[in-house]
């Protein structure tokens, strides 16, 4: 058997026929050559396999399952077979930029403490074509575990990560969407994650997809993990005060727009995390207070399509807003120490 690749290279694929070549194609554009790429079909019963077989490069190796295991069961096939010492994930109808392994490698052999780096992503149609929305998240490790309370703020299409680490926490396979969002939360509690700065993956967005399929299994498994977090917390909460914390996240997706009694319990209900994180001292500060105030600007923004200025007055007035302008000068300021580390 030859030398361990640096990188194992893991897509799962299923009935994506149609797009599985570009994204296997964009890994083997990658300027960073020393990896293998694991194709897992899991048991499509479109053309993909016949895809998958049509490519000849010595770096690629396919694997079938002979049922359909789904997301975590079939991340975790991967995780089994993965021989490098670093493990990149990618979705069949996503695609990479040529210098994204390159740059995370680096980024991971610079940063011994880290486990893993995501980046940001594009966002393109069915066809391939880019939009001029991005998907931009929390750059360093105290932002990315603060913001995991209120939605999933590590792209899994974008990952790499150290194998070994990977391979002792595992996906779980109770979770049928959510199994990367989980494994984020976990991995947190004890490990250093981070996002680069940089657009590194392209994500199509199009109606055959799992999560556009599934949006209500989708918001019950979001709900979970956030159910456990605020356990953590020491929040008491209702199944109520549950459904409104997952659409704090999710207002946009969901063309939410609050009206005067969700602002009053997001203000109370905000408030409340802030007090029971003073007390527990779960979350880093300032990350966790930035992450609240950006929420609380969020709901305020949304709800000003609902019932106007009142919203901004209720804004305005409000405790939470304090700090506000920092955001912005948190943000740069992380951003300036990633660009100094070179991980742009």
């Amino acid at each position: 058997m030859s030398s361990p690749p640096t990188v194992s290279v893991i897509i799962p694929v299923y009935n994506g026929e149609r797009y599985v070549a570009d994204a296997i194609g964009s890994i083997l554009s990658q300027s960073f050559k020393d990896f293998e790429l694991i194709l897992i079909d899991d048991a499509s019963t479109d053309g993909s396999l016949e895809v998958l077989r049509s490519h000849d490069d010595p770096r690629i190796r396919i694997v079938r399952n002979d049922v359909n295991l789904g997301l975590a069961r079939t991340h975790n096939r991967g995780l089994d077979l993965a021989r490098g010492r670093y493990l990149a994930m990618l979705d069949h109808d996503d695609w990479s930029e040529p210098e994204r392994l390159a740059k995370q490698v680096a980024f991971l052999d610079r940063h011994e403490d880290h486990v893993l780096v995501g980046s940001w992503a594009a966002i393109m149609d069915a066809q391939g074509r880019i939009r001029r929305r991005q998907k931009r998240y929390p750059l360093c490790a105290e932002e990315i575990q603060a913001g995991l309370l209120f939605g999933c703020c590590v792209f899994h299409p974008s990952i790499t990560a150290r194998t070994d680490v990977m391979q002792a926490y595992r996906y779980r396979d109770h979770y049928a969407i959510c199994d990367d969002f989980d494994l984020f939360v976990r991995l947190a509690r004890s490990h250093k994650l981070a996002n680069l700065p940089s657009v590194l993956v392209r994500h199509r967005r199009h109606e055959s997809r799992t999560s556009e399929r599934n949006a209500h299994l989708k918001q019950g498994e979001n709900v979970a993990i956030f159910r456990d977090q605020l356990a953590e917390l020491g929040v008491s909460l209702t199944e109520l005060d549950l459904e409104r914390h997952f659409l704090l996240g999710q207002m946009k997706t969901l063309g939410f727009c609050p009206d005067r009694a969700y602002l009053d319990w997001a203000e109370d209900w905000l408030s409340r995390l802030q007090a029971a994180n003073r007390q527990r001292l779960r979350y880093s500060e300032p990350a966790f207070s930035s992450a609240v105030r950006k929420m609380w600007l969020k709901a305020c923004w949304h709800a000003s399509g609902n019932v106007g200025w009142p919203a901004w007055r209720r804004y305005f007035h409000s405790n939470l807003r304090e700090g506000v302008w920092s955001i912005v000068g948190e943000s740069l300021a992380s951003m300036s120490s990633r660009q100094k580390q070179g991980v742009t």
